[in-house]
């Protein structure tokens, strides 16, 4: 396991809720080539954190890697309702981007 990823466990021991924590944590594991600990930690958050916008993105283009485009559609739209709900529309225009992209 490389350093990033065991600096980020140990912050994490000390702030087990942090959304960015987790976050940062799975963007590492993909850079890794561990899509599988990335999704449980993108799907963890999303449940856990689900205003957290960015990790809709992330979880989308990770399930669109590993060919589960249906699931993908799913995260783009309801993280596009939460992106609306949060008036970000910077991260509500690249979930629609991306969304547009597999289904059009």
């Amino acid at each position: 396991m490389n350093e990033r990823i065991e600096k980020i466990k140990v912050f994490l021991k000390d702030s087990p809720g942090d959304s960015f924590l987790q976050h940062a944590l799975a963007l590492e594991f993909i850079k890794a080539g561990n899509d599988d600990e990335a999704r449980q930690m993108f799907e963890n958050n999303v449940t856990q954190h689900a205003g957290y916008v960015a990790t809709y993105y992330h979880l989308g283009k990770l399930l669109e890697r590993g060919g589960l485009t249906d699931e993908a559609i799913g995260i783009y739209e309801k993280g596009m309702s939460v992106a609306r709900e949060a008036k970000d529309m910077h991260t509500y225009n690249e979930l629609q981007a991306a969304y547009e992209d597999i289904t059009y």
